[in-house]
């Protein structure tokens, strides 16, 4: 049971984290019981439309994102969300529709229902860097994670674009890295934490996807990181589904684990590792957490 005076929210997985990405979904439930933060799953959600709908017809996509927010009324609390393209969209939609009467009523006209523009839409590094805190998520650590290099890989869509996510710093963020300083990792400084891994052209031309995760892969290893921490399925199955092909296409050598968010702050929490969905990753962690002695 959450204690009466926890933090609640409405919570909207998305179609990733229901299927390819279980692991995320695992990983978050399993942390937020453990710090006691409230999740009611939104009644009836779909897709949002992530990263495809909006180029093929932008009212099929604001319905899709308006209709979830209308559902998450339902639900006591800001609505939180784990992937990072349905959190773009849905901050998009709220944004467009706030700016736009004319396409705010051709929505409602769509979706039967008014649009909520008012609610909190949060990403789950939001709910744990500021609403719980990072004094009370230090608090929460028995298992500091201690000597673990991690490269925080924001990627396009957690900051961007300027007047839409308002996560964190557009071009400097640090709410990743506050994060897991919190937890006792140490956070790697390098070039490419904001760089496109090409996203769902993983589909259409894997041939993009394989070089901009090379550079990516790259660019963490060069800065001496043991592993790459994510918010985002798309980034995590082009930098950890497509690391081998990627090292075999440069002759290369990676074995880079790459972790989601809760994963690695669940591990810190004293969760144990099928928990957290660890041997879901492609690219075996388990050697690495024994080495730093966090399993």
């Amino acid at each position: 049971m959450t204690p009466k005076n926890a933090l609640r929210y409405a919570y909207y997985p998305g179609c990733s984290l229901h299927a390819s990405a279980g692991e995320y979904d695992l990983s978050t439930r399993e942390l937020f019981k453990k710090l006691n933060i409230g999740l009611t799953e939104v009644p009836d959600w779909f897709c949002c439309g992530a990263t495809p709908a909006h180029n093929v017809d932008e009212l099929l996509s604001l319905s899709l994102c308006a209709k979830n927010l209308e559902l998450a009324e339902q639900v006591e609390g800001d609505l939180a969300v784990a992937c990072a393209a349905c959190f773009s969209r849905l901050k998009t939609t709220q944004h467009i529709l706030s700016e736009s009467e004319f396409k705010r009523q051709q929505v409602e006209k769509a979706i039967d229902a008014p649009v909520p523009l008012n609610g909190n839409v949060k990403h789950l590094l939001d709910i744990l860097a500021r609403d719980l805190g990072l004094k009370r998520l230090g608090q929460a650590v028995t298992k500091p994670l201690s000597g673990l290099k991690v490269a925080c890989y924001y990627g396009c869509l957690l900051t961007r674009p300027t007047d839409v996510p308002n996560l964190d710093c557009v071009e400097a963020p640090t709410i990743m890295e506050d994060v897991l300083q919190a937890v006792g990792a140490e956070t790697v400084a390098w070039s490419h934490r904001l760089e496109c891994c090409g996203a769902n052209f993983t589909l259409s031309r894997p041939g993009v996807v394989v070089q901009l995760s090379h550079a990516i892969l790259d660019s963490a290893k060069a800065a001496g990181a043991d592993c790459i921490m994510v918010a985002c399925p798309l980034c995590h199955g082009n930098l950890d589904i497509r690391q081998k092909e990627i090292e075999g296409v440069y002759g290369t050598h990676y074995a880079m684990p790459v972790f989601y968010i809760t994963q690695l702050v669940g591990l810190a929490a004293g969760l144990k590792a099928d928990k957290l969905g660890l041997d879901a990753l492609i690219v075996n962690p388990m050697p690495l957490l024994k080495e730093k002695q966090l399993i």
